[in-house]
């Protein structure tokens, strides 16, 4: 087995996208298996746990989104999409059904690539959330621990990155993090093409913790900078 082997499952309906992810995949040094609906997905997510799974968006039967929400639902399989959909309220759609990223197609097999390794390189979760067991700022409270936010004492759904991201920024409020620190902070790696991808996990999570996404109270748009959780008296627990 390579050093950095990794099972990584590819799952696109086009036989020539998928011999074409693999190709590159497998020169990574990944073991790579594919499936071609989003039915078989499922049942070859459950059968080889995935490390990662690179997802088509439109898929016979069970699309995508779907797909995605079911595997968060029972695995802790990292997901790239693919999308060749590229309104923002479509890559919106793909990030809150639980993606790690998208690549829009068409797409450069070796921007893929480096993505896959990109997302792999990410810093366990565990060791990002070390300190205090609970942040609390107005109406929102994030219990590190039991990986649960509530706004105004009702839980939100987030998913694993926007937990990621709140988390980072709730345990240093008023500090203003550039994008490509979120990047490596948030995700333990260092790579400028997801970038971009922070801004729209940021308008997501500010979709679900502020009254009005588009005047925050919380997380606040510092114009070329980056981004910052303001906060007058944060309430630590230890």
């Amino acid at each position: 087995m390579a050093k950095n082997q990794n099972t990584i499952l590819v799952v696109d309906d086009d036989p020539k996208t998928v011999r074409l992810v693999q190709l590159y995949l497998e020169r990574d040094g990944h073991l790579v298996h594919t499936a071609e609906s989003g039915t078989a997905a499922l049942e070859r997510a459950r059968e080889l746990e995935p490390d990662l799974v690179v997802l088509d968006l439109m898929l016979p039967g069970l699309d995508g989104i779907e797909v995605c929400r079911r595997l968060r639902e029972e695995s802790n399989a990292l997901v790239v999409m693919l999308t060749a959909r590229t309104t923002e309220q479509d890559k919106l759609a793909g990030l809150d059904g639980g993606a790690d990223d998208y690549v829009v197609k068409p797409f450069s097999p070796r921007e893929l690539a480096a993505r896959v390794r990109a997302v792999l390189r990410r810093v366990p979760l565990e060791m990002m959330l070390r300190g205090p067991r609970m942040l609390r700022h107005g109406g929102v409270s994030i219990e590190l621990e039991r990986r649960r936010v509530a706004v105004n004492e009702t839980e939100v759904h987030l998913t694993p990155v926007e937990f990621r991201l709140l988390a980072l920024l709730m345990k240093d409020p008023n500090r203003v993090f550039t994008r490509a620190q979120l990047v490596e902070r948030a995700f333990g790696y260092d790579y400028d093409g997801l970038e971009r991808t922070i801004d729209v996990h940021i308008l997501n999570l500010r979709r679900k913790i502020e009254v009005d996404a588009t005047r925050p109270q919380y997380i606040k748009t510092v114009y070329g900078v980056g981004y910052t959780f303001t906060a007058e008296q944060p309430y630590r627990s230890r």
